[in-house]
């Protein structure tokens, strides 16, 4: 089975999808931005702060996996998809993954994102 996407690898690229629209799951925060033609494309990004090596990358391969089910039917064409790891999203069932991967396209389908971040208040000197 090949997927329907292609994998952004440039970090220039997973800085143009944080300016896109944002969802944010328990599991996971998803970024979609239009990408000016390129297709469907997904990046995933798992900080360390989740754990180690083996366990970001086993909470990558779940992404990857979860993406294949659900990206090729309900990905926004021509649009740049990065998913966000967050604590917690590794212990969650796969089908609850799923479902909230689903709602997430949905939501950004219909250009409803969550509002943006707070800024972190800047260190004083």
């Amino acid at each position: 089975m090949t997927a329907d996407f292609t994998t952004l690898a440039k970090r220039a690229d997973f800085l143009a999808a944080n300016k896109g629209l944002r969802v944010a799951r328990p599991g996971f925060v998803l970024l979609a931005a239009p990408n000016s033609g390129k297709g469907k494309r997904l990046g995933i990004t798992v900080t360390k702060k989740i754990g180690n090596a083996a366990v970001r990358n086993r909470m990558k391969r779940r992404f990857r996996a979860l993406a294949r089910e659900v990206l090729p039917e309900l990905g926004l064409a021509d649009t740049d998809h990065v998913l966000i790891g967050r604590e917690g999203g590794l212990e969650r069932d796969f089908a609850l993954l799923r479902a909230e991967l689903t709602a997430a396209l949905l939501r950004a389908r219909e250009g409803k994102g969550d509002p943006p971040r707070r800024r972190r208040p800047s260190p004083s000197r």
